[in-house]
């Protein structure tokens, strides 16, 4: 697979706008999970951007999120997901 490049979009979290750089399969992915747990993408994105460490930065946090994720009981119980 070719690497992609990272593409920004903005998010909202707790009425504050940023943007996030993260590649197009991460986006993808970071859709699904939203979609599978029934809440908005800015909903997730705040609950991990709650969750990570101050030395974690937003977009290194979701693409961790994704990847404990698929890598969990939860993707697993929706079918074959993949990143690609």
């Amino acid at each position: 697979m070719p690497a992609a490049r990272p593409q920004k979009h903005s998010l909202t979290l707790r009425g504050h706008r940023t943007s996030v750089s993260l590649e197009p399969a991460f986006w993808e992915a970071f859709r699904e999970i939203a979609r599978a747990r029934g809440m908005p993408l800015n909903a997730l994105a705040a609950e991990i951007d709650a969750a990570r460490g101050m030395d974690c930065g937003l977009a290194s946090a979701i693409r961790l999120h994704v990847l404990e994720w698929y890598r969990s009981d939860e993707a697993k119980g929706g079918g074959d997901q993949a990143l690609s």
